[in-house]
């Protein structure tokens, strides 16, 4: 786990929000994303470095750190899903999150709704990239998906969320992204009045600001807070 002082975390996450500007104003926009930042760089005790720099919003890869994060800091921050959940491990996420950002499965929506005494906001993880390695459904099969998973009223779909491959230059990954915005676009009309589809989890701490720039409405960092990049 790190150990990086919080002058430092201070001084990258001021660097990153300069770029986030920047890349807002290239392209136009009025908005900004949110910053969420992947706790899984941090172990429990070490999460006091995120507080003291001003973060608010965390995400975690894992149920069972997540729930010991939670437990410990839950009047600090608000805490996301962003890791693959199996749907057995859907009980022990519920209590601690938001939003999930990794929902690709039926069978996790079906668990989501069984155990959830509420309405549980999701995003649908799409494969834009067709990558084998990687979770999340192709986005030709986005709409049939969302279609089924309507009968589950208690999980509500609030946007759509993407990993775009590893790549040394972030414009190679911007169609990938753009994909992403139109299919939500699009998905967002055919279900008006079902599902109010505006976020975009998109972008990591190599390519954020092409993110940015293709209307991510949340993205997802670590590395770029220990690095400055």
């Amino acid at each position: 786990m790190t150990t990086v002082p919080v002058d430092v975390i201070r001084a990258n996450l001021a660097r990153v929000q300069a770029r986030i500007a920047q890349a807002c104003a290239r392209a136009g926009r009025t908005d900004s994303p949110r910053l969420l930042v992947a706790s899984k760089y941090w172990d429990v005790e070490g999460m006091s470095v995120l507080a003291a720099a001003g973060i608010r919003l965390v995400g975690e890869n894992r149920a069972e750190e997540l729930v010991e994060k939670w437990a410990r800091w839950r009047d600090s921050f608000e805490f996301h899903f962003i890791g693959h959940l199996q749907s057995r491990k859907a009980r022990k996420v519920l209590p601690c999150v938001t939003l999930i950002h990794s929902v690709e499965s039926m069978s996790l929506v079906e668990e989501l709704h069984k155990r959830s005494g509420e309405e549980v906001k999701v995003l649908l993880e799409v494969n834009v990239g067709g990558e084998e390695s990687k979770y999340g459904i192709l986005p030709a099969a986005a709409e049939a998906f969302l279609e089924r998973a309507a009968a589950f009223e208690r999980v509500r779909f609030v946007g759509l969320m993407t990993m775009a491959p590893l790549v040394t230059d972030p414009e190679s990954v911007r169609p990938l992204f753009r994909e992403l915005r139109q299919l939500r676009d699009r998905l967002a009309v055919t279900f008006s009045g079902r599902y109010e589809l505006s976020e975009l989890s998109m972008g990591m701490s190599n390519d954020y600001e092409v993110a940015v720039e293709e209307g991510a409405t949340i993205i997802r960092l670590g590395s770029a807070l220990l690095s400055g990049a």
